[in-house]
């Protein structure tokens, strides 16, 4: 793995990780309650409203990158315990020396694969936010598309917790489709957050699936689609199981 960290052009202060040439992450250590990434973003929206504001929450990354989303929780949320796996063995060493943690951030790296990880960061007892960013479409790994790995993270939350998907896809978003199929028959609730030109089918991108073990709360809706970034596409379970038939998608529950 050929990884570069870099200062970004485009906004002060900020840093970008680029692994195998491709951007995999953006870092504003000045500011790291700022995402930059408008996918992420529609996750920390998610991590905004998983608790009250401020308090702290227990998390867990699966998929560690340059650790974006786990420095917004330091910073939005003090005193949050959090768990990233990443399982490229030398990228933490690396991100971290160049782009250190902020002061106070209680964040444990395990270098291993994201499903083996799991029976582990257990320990922590029950977590409120699993975040798995790992998905490039066909490029995933299979055993973490599966009903059985999505049962197994959905242990680790705590009745109110949930599970937040980045998948990343094609035109025709085939594989995002196949997900939230998956992902419907592990969850009593799942949502879909995106771009809302995304949702047309016809382009690539990334959209954000969130899984719930009880009913997502509907205010929520109204939150995600004034937080952005707009314009800013909300499908709830219903919307989710409604919008995709309709677009030649065959979603079951």
């Amino acid at each position: 793995m050929d990884a570069e960290i870099a200062p970004d052009q485009f906004t002060d202060g900020g840093w970008v990780l680029s692994l195998d040439g491709a951007e995999q992450s953006h870092v504003n250590l000045a500011h790291p309650e700022e995402i930059f990434y408008e996918y992420l973003r529609r996750v920390g929206n998610v991590v905004d409203v998983v608790a009250p504001a401020g308090t702290p929450i227990i998390a867990v990354h699966l998929g560690a990158g340059a650790l974006t989303l786990a420095r917004y929780i330091a910073a939005t949320r003090p005193g949050s315990a959090q768990v990233a796996v990443e399982v490229a063995p030398e990228l933490p060493g690396f991100v971290l020396e160049a782009l250190p943690l902020p002061a106070g951030a209680d964040v444990r790296m395990v270098v291993d694969d994201a499903r083996a990880a799991l029976p582990h960061v257990a320990a922590l007892g029950t977590v409120d936010v699993v975040a798995l960013d790992v998905f490039t479409g066909v490029d995933a790994p299979a055993h973490l598309t599966e009903a059985s790995f999505y049962e197994e993270a959905a242990q680790l939350l705590s009745p109110d917790g949930v599970m937040v998907v980045n998948v990343g896809d094609n035109a025709g978003l085939t594989f995002f489709a196949g997900q939230a199929r998956v992902m419907r028959s592990v969850f009593a609730d799942v949502w879909c957050l995106a771009d809302r030109q995304l949702l047309t089918g016809l382009y690539a991108g990334n959209l954000i699936l969130v899984g719930g073990r009880r009913p997502l709360p509907r205010e929520w809706a109204a939150y995600f689609e004034a937080a952005g970034p707009h314009p800013a596409g909300v499908l709830d379970g219903e919307g989710l199981a409604g919008h995709l038939p309709g677009m030649g998608w065959k979603i079951t529950s």
